[in-house]
């Protein structure tokens, strides 16, 4: 296959808000050794390309500066040592970076087939969530059958994710969203109680059920000492991201004497061997359901790659329901 020597791609010419997105050129990358070269369908759009756009979340030092972290679409090369996939598959896969162009190299044990029945608009939203609630919902996290799980922020792509595979796999959900209308998409998920915090408190929900045995929580700030105070005694909390920020006052005797487990963790620092950790465990124990169609992913929009500041621009106003995509 003859490959361009050029690319469309969309880039951050500074830090800033949406507006900073400007289509551009750059060259097609060349896959290294245990890379593919992917040519995009899709790309998914998700809350740390926009801290990155912001200037928040810088790459690592050997990635692409484009942001977009996950995509769908047809490997078109091969690095060496590269045995698992062939030219012409059909994958999604984690990005390092690079994801708003039309072409994209990325390690190939971070790939993942299209799952049977899946368009490639909805694959495009699988990698960066799933890898991302798998690894710390229930491989950090621990959550098992019969557990109460409180998500917060149940109706973006990672509380869409995060309550269909708790539910699915035999836990009691509890979610918080802010509307009644999600709430209902929560409820329709599987979740079991869907609490719109504008007008309830999820801890005094939690406490008349016995607490959360697992908390995932991507809002921080005030949240955290309520998260604590929701925790069932031996619960857990796991952080992966902080929308109020990352600090709070925060009483560590109620930890000590209630054996609480205060952790999280970021996906895109951690190693290609811990990814690739992920995508065998996703493979093995969450491609299957995908398969069966028992979950899937929520979608609310999808943009051209040359209207990526649109397509920040709704995340950002939180009104959407579900995975925003570009298509490329």
């Amino acid at each position: 296959m003859t490959l361009p020597t050029k690319m469309r791609a969309v880039e951050i010419s500074e830090p800033g808000g949406p507006e900073v997105l400007r289509l551009t050129e750059r060259p097609v990358p060349t896959p290294g050794h245990g890379e593919i070269l992917i040519k995009l369908a899709y790309a998914g759009v998700n809350r740390p390309d926009a801290l990155q756009r912001a200037g928040s979340y810088a790459p690592p030092p050997t990635a692409s500066d484009l942001p977009g972290l996950e995509g769908s679409g047809e490997v078109v090369a091969l690095g060496d040592g590269v045995t698992d996939w062939a030219v012409g598959d059909m994958v999604c896969a984690l990005l390092p970076g690079g994801g708003y162009a039309e072409y994209v190299a990325t390690p190939a044990a971070h790939a993942l087939p299209i799952p049977e029945g899946m368009g490639m608009k909805e694959a495009a939203c699988l990698p960066e969530t799933y890898f991302t609630v798998w690894s710390n919902v229930f491989m950090r996290g621990g959550l098992t059958a019969g557990e109460r799980f409180l998500v917060h922020g149940g109706s973006s792509g990672i509380g869409t994710t995060a309550i269909q595979l708790a539910h699915t796999l035999g836990a009691r959900v509890f979610t918080t969203a802010g509307s009644d209308e999600k709430c209902e998409v929560c409820r329709d998920l599987g979740a079991d109680v869907a609490i719109n915090y504008r007008e309830g408190d999820f801890v005094d929900v939690l406490k008349k059920e016995g607490g959360a045995h697992l908390i995932l929580d991507m809002v921080g700030g005030d949240y955290i000492p309520r998260n604590i105070q929701a925790l069932a005694d031996d619960g857990r909390m796991v952080h992966i991201a902080f929308l109020s920020g990352p600090k709070a006052e925060l009483n560590f005797a109620q930890i000590m004497a209630r054996r609480l487990t205060v952790t999280g963790s970021t996906l895109r620092p951690q190693s290609d061997a811990a990814k690739a950790r992920i995508a065998g465990e996703l493979r093995d124990k969450v491609w299957p359901l995908l398969d069966a169609g028992r979950i899937k992913p929520v979608m609310d929009q999808t943009f051209a790659l040359a209207d990526a500041a649109k397509a920040h621009a709704r995340m950002e106003t939180s009104q959407h329901i579900g995975k925003i995509v570009l298509e490329i």
